[in-house]
């Protein structure tokens, strides 16, 4: 990379940059609807670019890095951090988002208009006086997603319709069988698979470079579209869900930059500068997958962590270590308990923080709403009528949904920091 484009990348994903064009193309998006709902073809364009390169980025680097693990060795010792590490994660992110809802608060005593704009929101009818009644809706018997089903949708039975349909966890369990196999190949057999797929990573790697150059303008374009498209109606009627699971945002986000920070033994300026694209790119496109370049490209090159590590557990805590997804379900949950009035024990609290742990791993390979809908396997477990309060998570979702991306990008970032060696220090 030359200078010049250097210094072009690093202003594109300057966080005043990001953050001014999401502010400027929400404001254009309340002026001018119409004309801003146009622009999500932009948007959906370059996300649908990004991940083209998601799943041959990922397969080459989990293939050629378990190959080179088994080189190295020392394979049985990192299988056991890794699950430790996971576990602990998991554990960290659903009791700090108990903690904040419980402490906040958001679903009590909430104001008669806003009550009235959830009875419109849910029933459809604006004229209803009975708000309670409404948000309850009918019921309808919870789907449950059983251990046998999570264990199957692992499974490809076909490992080019997997990739046809963008599966990522499938595709993840094969080039994880496919990297051990090959890990088991003599090397001057297996050497020129080795190169080849070295070679596609390095050009996925080098896509997402020259994708990240318009970063401001999508932003604006979909933040414009976004706002056009549904107003800040919904968003205030859920603002105090949105600011209770901002809260638990940022604690966890500043928890885990901490971490790395810690664990790299870098200046905490060169700690943050190094984060920047992960950060902006998590913001931009909203899926995780899309950042797994520029994650290993801060943790390799941005803070020295050992390469062969990092582009093997980048790939596998991003499809499984769902912490954004987890803690989500855990406000979520939460919220809707205090919406209805359902007092919590305990045993209960407990319920709901192992349960959101379960969905949280569930969720892999999903996105945007199916994501939002196993909040329905959490309320099962506490009889709670989910799918009439399901469109009130849907209105306020693209704000969540950044949110739970950032939390999954920079959490695994330090999940995979704990994993690694510490390097050396500088």
């Amino acid at each position: 990379m030359t200078l010049n484009s250097s210094k072009i990348y690093a202003l594109v994903l300057n966080p005043w940059i990001v953050i001014g064009s999401l502010v400027l193309g929400g404001a254009a998006g309340l002026l001018f609807p119409g004309e801003s709902q146009r622009l999500v073809v932009l948007s959906d364009i370059y996300v649908d670019l990004l991940k083209m390169t998601t799943l041959p980025f990922m397969i080459s680097a989990v293939i050629f890095s378990l190959q080179r693990l088994f080189r190295d060795g020392g394979a049985s010792r990192l299988l056991l951090r890794v699950v430790t590490v996971f576990a602990g994660a998991s554990a960290i992110v659903a009791v700090v988002g108990a903690i904040v809802l419980l402490l906040l608060d958001p679903g009590a005593n909430l104001s008669s208009s806003t009550m009235h704009t959830f009875g419109v929101m849910v029933g459809g009818d604006a004229t209803s006086s009975d708000t309670v009644m409404s948000l309850y809706g009918t019921d309808i018997p919870p789907k449950s997603l059983s251990f046998t089903d999570v264990l199957t949708s692992l499974v490809p039975t076909n490992i080019f319709a997997a990739l046809a349909n963008g599966d990522a966890l499938k595709a993840l369990v094969f080039a994880l069988l496919f990297g051990l196999a090959v890990g088991r190949v003599p090397e001057r057999i297996s050497v020129g698979l080795s190169q080849s797929l070295e070679t596609v990573y390095h050009a996925c790697q080098k896509l997402m470079h020259w994708l990240s150059y318009p970063l401001p303008l999508i932003l604006f374009c979909m933040s414009a579209a976004q706002l056009g498209k549904s107003g800040v109606g919904p968003l205030h009627a859920m603002l105090q869900f949105v600011i209770a699971f901002f809260v638990t945002a940022v604690l966890l986000l500043v928890l885990a930059v901490v971490v790395i920070w810690k664990r790299s033994n870098q200046r905490l300026g060169v700690t943050l500068d190094a984060l920047r694209a992960p950060f902006a790119l998590a913001l931009a496109t909203r899926n995780s997958a899309a950042c797994m370049p520029s994650m290993i490209e801060t943790l390799v090159d941005g803070l020295g962590f050992a390469r062969s590590r990092v582009e093997l557990l980048v790939p596998l805590a991003v499809s499984l270590l769902r912490v954004g997804p987890m803690v989500y379900y855990v406000c979520a949950t939460l919220f809707i308990a205090q919406l209805y009035g359902h007092t919590l024990g305990v045993v209960e609290v407990c319920t709901v923080l192992l349960a959101s742990v379960l969905a949280g791993f569930a969720s892999a390979g999903m996105t945007g709403l199916v994501t939002v809908s196993l909040i329905g396997m959490t309320c099962a477990y506490l009889q709670l009528p989910f799918e009439a309060a399901f469109i009130l998570f849907l209105a306020v979702d693209p704000v969540c949904d950044m949110l739970r991306t950032l939390i999954l990008v920079i959490g695994n970032a330090a999940a995979v920091s704990m994993i690694c060696p510490r390097p050396l220090k500088i």
